[in-house]
């Protein structure tokens, strides 16, 4: 497990300047009036981590002032909420004014970097449910393939992603269920070969998604190079899509919401 951290822990350093790390966790506070932050020490860190994996596992805190100060969803402007990992929590850093827009939706992001589909449901209700959206958007699998919190098992992914799209669909919410992004090599967990494992979890959620009249997003076919990684010109590190790889991924995410709010 230390060794994981520490892998971790060098990926948050490597997020100055925007990029997002593979297993970042959570985001570093700030001071008043824009004053550098005292990055902490490795063992700081690691010390803050263990404490919070221990008494939070799936991060309730993370989001909990955010989902109380948030209004009730305006009249005639559907609410469409992001669930997923750092892939979805820096979306609206890399691109704010296309979350500040709200039209024709009012997109919201509650991702968390490093979360596996596991963390994700735990944290469903009150992340998704409790804020009354009108669509849920889940992209969810890429640190469960990354072994960020033990031995990956496609089917248990599955069955998490499941069981999102079932309490979603109990509360009326329209879901839709996104493609894995693609990745040649995590470099937080290298040597892993996760490109076939990514494509062959995708083909199970878009059966899935088929089977259930769902609107399944394939972000992969779109990022994807000849080696079914991320192009280069979408991603520094090959998981995190930089601007340009998120205004790729934002026309087709419209076009989903669209055809979830179609369906009947």
């Amino acid at each position: 497990m230390k060794a994981v951290l520490s892998s971790i822990f060098v990926n948050r350093i490597l997020m100055a300047g925007g990029l997002l790390a593979g297993a970042l966790l959570g985001s570093l506070p700030t001071h008043a009036q824009q004053q550098p932050t005292k990055a902490p020490t490795e063992d700081e860190w690691h010390r803050q981590e263990e404490e919070r994996l221990h008494n939070d596992w799936a991060y309730l805190k993370r989001y909990a002032a955010a989902n109380a100060q948030l209004p009730a969803p305006a009249p005639g402007v559907p609410r469409v909420v992001l669930m997923g990992n750092s892939i979805t929590e820096g979306w609206p850093k890399a691109d704010s004014a296309f979350f500040a827009s709200r039209k024709p939706y009012e997109f919201i992001g509650r991702g968390i970097s490093g979360q596996t589909s596991a963390q994700m449901l735990l944290r469903f209700r009150q992340d998704v449910v409790a804020l009354r959206p009108t669509v849920v958007v889940i992209l969810a699998g890429s640190n469960d393939v990354a072994e960020n919190r033990g031995p990956y098992h496609p089917h248990a992914t599955l069955d998490n992603i499941m069981s999102m799209t079932e309490l979603a669909r109990a509360q009326g919410i329209r879901v839709v269920l996104c493609s894995l992004p693609p990745a040649y090599d995590f470099p937080w967990r290298p040597n892993l070969q996760p490109a076939p494992k990514i494509v062959a979890l995708n083909q199970q959620i878009k059966a899935y998604a088929d089977k259930n009249r769902l609107v399944y997003l394939d972000y992969h076919t779109a990022l994807a190079d000849e080696r079914q990684g991320l192009k280069k010109a979408y991603g520094d590190d090959g998981v995190h899509p930089n601007l340009a790889g998120y205004r790729v991924m934002e026309p087709l995410l419209q076009q989903a919401v669209a055809a979830a709010l179609k369906r009947k």
